[in-house]
């Protein structure tokens, strides 16, 4: 069954049947993740990242390709460091394979934006507060996706809800906004909505789907977690991350409370990003930080994208039309 589409300024930017983005996700967000998700009408999302060169991330993209003619995007995600990685060899990539949908995150830079759109790609900005979208909206890009403090990730260290920051930035931007943080179902989708988003970004409900690039034993993990299992993480540095509770995330909470606080030197070793790739290859749930979101309160299957996306449409039509009912 193919369910009718969403026709907003979101769903029109993208070129997809549905305003419903597949968010970057680090070791995630690969042609086995994005594709899917791109044929079921909504727009997959390659992280550039997970690739270790932009060699790979190009060879990505054409693997992509192969596996679906609709539209997809690329995540890039820029972050100070002191040794960075070639962020504009791989944003060189993204421009000359053709593809038409930037995910950014992390900073915005000018020049970036500016060559991302002078190259006729559309830039998406994620961030998790509106000061932040009303600077990117400054910068040029075409619409920010608002992470609410239920966001699997950095959610910020302001601990401000979907509920407050969707509308609060419907309010003051002029470009589309999509909400993240939270959303899983269509009960979700009808929320953002009806709160001014014109669309939604998912990151851990798609880890549960059948596609999803990772260990069926971390999908059984985030179907059998409650919506109290998560932990932040990197609290005390001004870092924020919400992951999976395990024992990893537990680990690094109790030391991060231990008398004296910690130095990231302390807990370095437990949040190893390789450590957390291995964990999700090989479904080792102790293995390593695991990102999720509140929302795995919410994940009680494990569909194929093309059924999680139709289901949370059909459901949105439906519960909008409860909703209406009670004007009439």
């Amino acid at each position: 069954m193919t369910v009718s589409a969403i026709k907003t300024r979101v769903s029109e930017l993208l070129g997809t049947r549905y305003p419903i983005i597949q968010g970057g996700m680090m070791w995630v967000g690969t042609a086995e993740m994005a594709a899917p998700v791109s044929n079921a009408g909504g727009l997959g999302v390659l992280t550039a990242l997970t690739q270790p060169t932009p060699e790979a991330l190009a060879a990505e993209i054409i693997r992509c390709r192969e596996m679906t003619d609709k539209p997809f995007g690329v995540n890039l995600t820029l972050l100070p460091s002191i040794n960075p990685p070639p962020y504009e060899a791989y944003l060189d990539v993204v421009i000359d394979s053709g593809v038409k949908v930037l995910e950014t995150a992390g900073n915005n830079p000018r020049e970036f934006i500016a060559k991302a759109k002078a190259a006729g790609v559309k830039v998406v900005h994620k961030c998790v507060a509106v000061r932040h979208a009303l600077s990117a909206e400054r910068n040029g890009v075409d619409a920010v996706s608002i992470d609410g403090f239920e966001c699997a990730g950095h959610p910020g260290e302001e601990d401000i809800g979907g509920l407050i920051l969707i509308p609060l930035a419907a309010r003051k931007l002029q470009i589309p906004v999509i909400a993240s943080g939270g959303i899983g179902d269509g009960r979700g989708l009808a929320a953002a909505l009806a709160l001014g988003g014109e669309g939604i970004n998912m990151g851990t409900r798609f880890c549960a789907t059948r596609e999803a690039p990772i260990h069926d034993h971390i999908k059984r993990a985030l179907l059998d977690a409650s919506e109290r299992d998560t932990r932040l993480i990197f609290r005390s540095l001004k870092n924020t991350a919400r992951v999976l509770r395990n024992a990893i995330s537990e680990e690094v909470v109790a030391t991060e409370r231990r008398p004296g606080g910690c130095e990231f030197e302390d807990i370095r070793p437990l949040v190893a990003g390789a450590r957390g790739k291995v964990a999700l290859d090989s479904g080792e749930v102790d293995g390593g930080v695991i990102t999720a979101g509140q929302v795995v309160g919410l994940i009680d299957d494990i569909p194929s994208c093309a059924e999680l996306i139709e289901r949370m449409v059909e459901e949105c039509r439906e519960r909008l039309a409860v909703a209406q009912a009670a004007f009439n």
